[in-house]
């Protein structure tokens, strides 16, 4: 880390990434293996940023059962009756570990029309409609509205929604943490690659040192 890569923990934002019941609970239709597991890992870094009153934002996915906003490789699918994250169903929902109240639901409509949806006095839900956090979201904007020069990136599936955050996040002058272990289907040669773009590696435990002071 040096002066350009270095995170900032007075300056930094925890986003979660797609952690809805539909990609992790064991019985779900579109389940990622590892994801349950790593759940308590994430409860934890979510716990330690509103403890220090840092912004927590969760971005997730819904797909319209028409399949209009859906991913290429996952419309005829959707459009063929596949319901995965479909907007208001229980599948679409923040697993409950990560929610700050039990009455906390996502309001589909208000996400899907832009907006960033509070659901405690410093956390969001921000809908996404591709891979990545950034992708036609608002996110840096409203990141900038909160001083935010540091972003903490955990949540399902490495290979896809989390590693291209870190990505659009780098491409944005972002300095970045990457929790591996609170992320499923992490790898040892795309951890290398982060590294090599200038992106802190942390587990669980260093970050929430390291937020806490």
């Amino acid at each position: 880390m040096d002066t350009y890569t270095r995170p900032d923990p007075e300056q930094a934002a925890l986003l979660t990434i797609d952690t809805q019941n539909d990609f992790t609970l064991p019985d779900a239709s579109a389940r990622i293996a590892g994801t349950a597991a790593v759940v308590p890992q994430m409860k934890c870094l979510v716990e330690a940023f509103r403890s220090e009153a840092r912004p927590v934002i969760h971005v997730v996915r819904l797909y319209r059962d028409d399949g209009s906003n859906v991913d290429q490789c996952r419309r005829q699918a959707v459009e063929d009756g596949a319901e995965i994250v479909r907007p208001g169903t229980e599948g679409a929902e923040l697993v409950a570990e990560l929610k700050p109240s039990g009455g906390v639901s996502l309001d589909a409509t208000q996400l899907l029309a832009g907006a960033f949806q509070k659901i405690d006095s410093n956390e969001w839900i921000r809908y996404k409609p591709r891979w990545g956090a950034f992708y036609s979201t608002g996110l840096d904007d409203f990141l900038g509205t909160l001083s935010v020069n540091t972003v903490v990136i955990c949540g399902c599936n490495f290979p896809n929604c989390p590693r291209t955050t870190v990505y659009e996040a780098s491409e944005r002058d972002y300095r970045i943490v990457f929790v591996p272990d609170a992320t499923s289907k992490t790898y040892n040669r795309g951890l290398d690659e982060l590294e090599n773009i200038g992106v802190a590696l942390m587990d669980t435990e260093e970050t929430i040192d390291w937020i806490t002071g």
